[in-house]
């Protein structure tokens, strides 16, 4: 039988069976580079889940969005919270004993939700020098809830503290209990650190980073022997700091000391602000030195602190921060203490005064051009009230010279008269006024307004003492307030000299 297998024509499958050398050699580089690309992509995106997967994030920031001037370039402002806890993420007291020998911080009641640590940074969109400035916690401003509302006159670092208790309460109210609740207060905490904080500088913040006092212990453990220089010796026994002189390194318990100094220092607050600049300074310097910016493995150390103790914002891509990291070293970092203007009595505590659009164009000046102005106090519109004003300042006519300015800002005239002297001015307000009186409380600079059975219907009722600041105008002179405190006790409009990174900075 003949074979005829040879003869017969070639079919589309034989043509599709074969192909030429140079097919082969395409269709295999194809399927290599496919196989490397998703063989990348999975490695990559295993990196990322591995050191990422369990970071605790909020969502505050979505409170505040748009209520700030938007850049004009791609630069990015970080605030970083130092928030003064003794309690874990859940709100449980750290054990006592931890507290007492490893944190050195007395009892898990003191510091309940403060902010001693606010530190905005800007990071141009260039890779130009970073700028910090670093806000004493006894500024004395208006703080905000994150919805914008007025808390009223207290120290910076009250914000968070007032608007957790506010939304404790009322979530326990509610019937919300345990981690939940805890959750829930901390991020109105958070909002209105970020709105008051926004509003006092004038520039948007785009992400934030918040540690307490056990998530500080813990980073620094990691990350220890840490080195640091002081340009005298110095021992306090309610930090726990007890060091000579000079370049030294420190090991967690003894950081921690090193960052909470502030008795037996020359400048009291704002020397231990300084402290808390050398340490980043020391940290971004030893963390590039070391390669762990750019090493997965010596990260993943780092980042299971980060998980366990710090909240980042939910928009914040941390890999990506990582590989900007390194360059917040070498010197392109200057930290920057934002000034004061004296010293005050307030709420019968001791307070920074400032000057709130003095800050505003120094932030703005060294952070750059912003889209449009921030609208100031003064420029609110005010809500509809009746002024009464009451003098117990003792200075002639101060009544009808208050409310007189009070009117030209658009409230109603009331009446005026006179009290016995006092050394605090108060307002309290009506049915139907307490906008206007937070207002008016704000302008004043006169703590926050309180309700008052005795005032009628729609009207604010003001008493005028010794503290009494002109409405928009600046706090009184140092000469005539409270001598400052331990806690405060700079010299007036003087933030200090800048920190320079780029190495181990000497400080007091």
């Amino acid at each position: 039988m003949a074979d005829n297998t040879r003869h017969r024509p070639r079919t589309a499958a034989d043509r599709r069976g074969r192909r030429a050398p140079w097919q082969l050699a395409l269709r295999v580089a194809a399927w290599g580079t496919s196989g490397a690309l998703l063989l990348g992509c999975g490695a990559t995106w295993y990196v990322y889940r591995s050191l990422t997967d369990g970071l605790t994030t909020s969502d505050a920031l979505d409170a505040v969005r748009g209520k700030a001037p938007r850049h004009l370039d791609n630069s990015v402002n970080l605030l970083l919270i130092g928030l003064d806890s003794r309690k874990d993420m859940n709100g449980n007291d750290l054990p006592r004993q931890f507290v007492q020998t490893e944190l050195h911080a007395g009892s898990s009641d003191i510091g309940y939700y403060n902010t001693n640590t606010l530190i905005l940074m800007h990071i141009p969109a260039d890779g130009g020098k970073v700028q910090a400035f670093s806000i004493p916690r006894d500024d004395y401003v208006q703080t905000l809830n994150g919805d914008g509302s007025v808390q009223g006159h207290y120290k910076i670092k009250e914000a968070y503290a007032n608007a957790y208790t506010t939304a404790h309460d009322k979530y326990a109210a509610q019937g919300v209990k345990g981690a939940d609740l805890e959750a829930k207060s901390r991020e109105a905490g958070r909002e209105a650190t970020l709105a008051t904080v926004q509003q006092f500088t004038g520039v948007p913040i785009d992400h934030f980073a918040e540690v307490n006092l056990l998530g500080f212990y813990d980073i620094a453990k990691v990350l220890q022997p840490i080195t640091v220089c002081l340009k005298h010796p110095v021992r306090d026994r309610y930090s726990g700091a007890n060091f000579p002189a000079g370049v030294q390194q420190l090991n967690a318990r003894q950081a921690l000391a090193f960052v909470r100094q502030r008795h037996g220092l020359d400048e009291g607050d704002l020397d231990r602000t300084r402290r808390q600049q050398a340490f980043i300074s020391t940290v971004t310097h030893q963390l590039k030195s070391e390669g762990v910016w750019g090493s997965p493995s010596k990260l993943q150390g780092l980042f299971d602190v980060v998980k366990k103790d710090v909240v980042l914002d939910s928009s914040w891509n941390v890999l990506d921060f990582a590989q900007q990291a390194p360059n917040l070293t070498g010197g392109n970092v200057v930290f920057h203490t934002l000034p004061i203007e004296g010293f005050g009595m307030r709420n019968r505590e001791d307070v920074n005064l400032v000057d709130p659009d003095k800050v505003k164009s120094i932030v703005q000046q060294a952070f750059g051009p912003a889209a449009s102005p921030v609208p100031s106090a003064s420029t609110t519109a005010v809500s509809s009230a009746t002024v009464d004003v009451s003098n117990g300042n003792g200075r002639r006519g101060l009544a009808s010279e208050a409310l007189s300015a009070l009117v030209k800002l658009g409230y109603t005239a009331g009446t005026t008269g006179n009290v016995a002297p006092r050394s605090v001015t108060t307002v309290r307000y009506g049915t139907g006024a307490g906008p206007a009186a937070q207002q008016i409380a704000g302008r004043l600079h006169a703590g926050t307004a309180t309700a008052g059975s005795a005032v009628p219907a729609g009207h604010v009722a003001v008493t005028l003492g010794a503290d009494y600041t002109p409405p928009g105008g600046q706090a009184p002179s140092p000469t005539a307030t409270a001598a400052p405190s331990q806690s405060a006790s700079a010299s007036a409009a003087d933030s200090g000299p800048a920190v320079q990174a780029g190495g181990v900075p000497c400080v007091n």
